[in-house]
């Protein structure tokens, strides 16, 4: 086996010229690459219905999307502000795993599914996959009214920036044919981020996300340094640096609960027994970025309604220029975090396991005893990671005290909700590439 050679390179730049020197994982590296360029070429194929002077308006920065429309942008990389035919990403199969996970402790079919191994999991992610239309179809019909009645100024005319929108008469079709289109960008994406998982580096999806995140930083940058200032786009990217370190900290903490192993084996007439120690680890944020999702869906959905029946009370009332949005932004998301940790954690049946297998925490009896243990940790360090992932969905408040007006909101609400994902697959995709270089008894990234 090839083995590597000393180089004063920095460790980290060492280690990225290793992986580029092994072929097959140059091969994996590529082919993320590409799937990575095909997801942003289909991101700027508008739909038919789209009009291409309000779509110019809005790409030469002369008017900006209304801040529902905008978040929604920042997490498509743009493609919804192209009304391209991959503006609802990969969210509609987002959404529908959430609701699966969320199904099978409380259908008895699901969760026997659950526990039959590969199979089960595999007809799962099946019946998720079918969710994931309907998911479409509600999604897409929704945004499709939320543009219709968005309106750029077109030398002096309003124009919508999506026309024939309707469930009746003539508009039926255009819509319908819409609605197909919107679905099948959404299921091609979904494809892509599989075949990048099966050949790729990295969970896929994860990727696709990854790429609409960070292919709209370049933009929001510029429009940050326009408006705010050399100084005040140099605060707003320490700011960004100062968060991206702490979701590091953060996510990277765990409480390692010890475990014994103590079993009985009978072979040919005799009595083995077999013990050795591991730890269970917790993470202090196991729940991931699924809170803050909970929580902007909550309230951006009573404002949407509100500007579809001319509400401009409640749209000032939850708007993100209020107090009101963020304290009950912080409130969700705490309570977000909690039940989705919960109910996760009770789907995992860590206290069942560890019986079966043998394995007991040392000083706590096996079985409901261990279980209410490990519950009592669960719920202790989720006080820290709920109140980390709080602090992240409230940082464009600090962005605006720090900088002023609505473009540190607009700025830091990519790291909001969308720095977390970027870390967190940078933190995997690094993590697979150390295990490839390992293998080959290459330096890694990580000591």
């Amino acid at each position: 086996m090839r083995q590597p050679q000393a180089s004063s390179r920095p460790r980290l730049f060492q280690a990225m010229i290793d992986a580029f020197s092994l072929p097959d994982l140059r091969w994996k590296l590529l082919f993320t690459l590409a799937m990575l360029v095909v997801f942003r070429f289909v991101a700027h194929v508008p739909i038919p219905a789209a009009d291409p002077d309000a779509l110019g308006v809005l790409a030469r920065g002369e008017q900006q999307l209304p801040a529902l429309l905008g978040m929604l942008d920042i997490f498509s990389g743009g493609a919804l502000r192209n009304v391209s035919i991959a503006m609802l990403g990969v969210y509609p199969y987002i959404t529908a795993s959430i609701i699966m996970q969320l199904l099978v402790p409380v259908i008895p079919r699901l969760q026997a599914l659950s526990r039959e191994g590969e199979e089960g999991r595999r007809k799962i992610n099946q019946y998720t996959h079918w969710l994931m239309v309907p998911m479409c179809l509600l999604q897409g019909y929704g945004q499709l009214v939320v543009l219709h009645r968005t309106t750029v100024s077109v030398n002096g005319v309003d124009t919508s920036l999506v026309d024939r929108i309707g469930l009746s008469g003539d508009l039926l079709l255009p819509t319908i044919a819409m609605l197909v289109t919107l679905t099948a960008g959404t299921v091609f994406l979904v494809w892509l981020g599989e075949r990048i998982t099966e050949r790729g580096i990295g969970n896929g999806i994860s990727i696709i996300i990854f790429g609409g995140i960070v292919s709209a930083l370049p933009m929001n940058l510029w429009r940050s340094h326009e408006t705010a200032g050399l100084s005040g786009l140099l605060t707003l990217i320490a700011l960004l640096l100062a968060i991206a370190f702490f979701i590091v900290f953060v996510n990277e903490a765990v409480r390692r609960i010890p475990v014994q192993y103590s079993r009985s084996l009978f072979r040919g007439g005799k009595m083995y027994r077999q013990s050795g120690g591991t730890h269970i680890p917790l993470r202090v944020n196991s729940a991931g970025m699924i809170p803050l999702i909970f929580a902007y869906a909550i309230l951006m959905f009573p404002a949407a309604v509100a500007s579809y029946f001319g509400a401009t009370f409640v749209q000032d009332l939850l708007g993100v220029d209020g107090y009101i949005y963020w304290a009950l932004l912080f409130l969700l998301v705490v309570g977000f975090t909690f039940f989705y940790t919960l109910v996760i954690f009770q789907q995992q049946n860590l206290a069942e396991t560890l019986q079966r297998q043998g394995g007991f925490v040392p000083g706590i009896r096996p079985g409901r005893p261990t279980g209410d243990y490990l519950n009592r940790i669960i719920i202790r360090i989720t006080w820290g990671g709920s109140f980390f992932l709080a602090a992240i969905a409230v940082s464009p408040l600090l962005a605006r005290w720090l900088v002023g007006g609505a473009v540190g909101t607009t700025l830091m609400l990519v790291s909001a909700a969308g720095l977390l994902i970027v870390v967190g697959v940078v933190l995997d995709t690094m993590r697979q590439i150390e295990a490839q270089l390992l293998m080959r008894q290459y330096e890694g990234f990580i000591k």
